[in-house]
């Protein structure tokens, strides 16, 4: 049998990129769109998927977030291409379907993740969006144990399962990171 082992490393230098994508984007220095696709580039550039026997450390759960809500918001970003939705209408729509496996897999992600660290100091709520498809329907989760993890999503089912874990306050508040929620891409 072979053990695989990630090597430490590995996450130093996803966690050292998405830190300074995150600074770059508050600074102005890049647009949501490009911090999207550094970010995809960059984990393509990592090669290593998505841990898929279950989590054991908070970083593989952050790992297994960010890596599907990267890969989510790039095929959504293409999937509404205009050139690409004239030119290869069919690539757009396929685009379109990846997006939601992924933006699934990033929830069924995000509830291993809320699991492993059994829903402690989490905080969830909806947020103030600009966006009318997402009025009522996008909520924030902060992990308020460790530093900026805010988490996204607008699943029922996990919806569902915060508010039985007694972790959503049924209110609507300015999400922490507003100016990225709310810049469209």
């Amino acid at each position: 049998m072979f053990n695989f082992r990630v090597d430490d490393n590995v996450f130093d230098k996803f966690f050292a990129n998405r830190n300074s994508l995150i600074i770059q984007f508050h600074n102005g220095d890049i647009s949501k769109r490009e911090f999207i696709e550094e970010h995809y580039h960059f984990m393509q550039r990592l090669n290593l998927k998505p841990f898929k026997n279950g989590i054991d450390s908070f970083e593989k759960g952050i790992y297994n977030y960010q890596y599907y809500n990267m890969y989510a918001k790039y095929c959504y970003m293409k999937s509404k291409d205009r050139k690409l939705i004239e030119k290869h209408p069919k690539v757009a729509r396929e685009y379109g379907r990846k997006a939601g496996y992924y933006y699934h897999q990033k929830d069924k992600s995000t509830l291993k993740l809320l699991e492993y660290i059994d829903f402690k100091n989490v905080e969830a709520y909806y947020i103030k969006v600009k966006s009318k498809v997402l009025r009522n329907k996008l909520y924030e989760i902060v992990l308020k144990d460790y530093d900026n993890i805010i988490l996204h999503s607008k699943s029922e089912y996990m919806l569902k399962r915060l508010k039985e874990e007694g972790v959503f306050k049924n209110e609507v508040r300015k999400s922490l990171i507003d100016s990225y929620i709310n810049t469209k891409y």
